[in-house]
């Protein structure tokens, strides 16, 4: 079934003008400068320190570095860090 989703979810986007990460269920990330970043379909936080943010997603994790991180909002799937952020990666599963 995963796989069949997998090859439905592209042309289901396509075909319907959908945003792809709605479809596919990736994280979407907003960065504004280096102060803010807001982040849209996760699935949970993993690590929480004044220097570093780890979220789940359905690929890996997103890992923000940084220093004075200050969770501003978290709700279930989104989340908006300010900070001085450095540098964000992913991390494939």
């Amino acid at each position: 079934m995963k796989k069949w989703q997998l090859r439905i979810a592209p042309w289901l986007s396509k075909y319907f003008s959908l945003p792809s990460d709605v479809m596919m269920e990736l994280p979407r990330v907003t960065m504004i400068g280096q102060l803010h970043v807001y982040i849209e379909n996760h699935q949970g936080l993993s690590v929480y320190s004044e220097k570093e943010l780890k979220l789940k997603s359905n690929k890996g994790y997103i890992q923000i570095t940084g220093s004075s991180f200050v969770l501003k909002m978290m709700l279930p799937e989104e989340i908006l860090l300010e900070g001085n952020i450095e540098e964000i990666k992913f991390i494939p599963d």
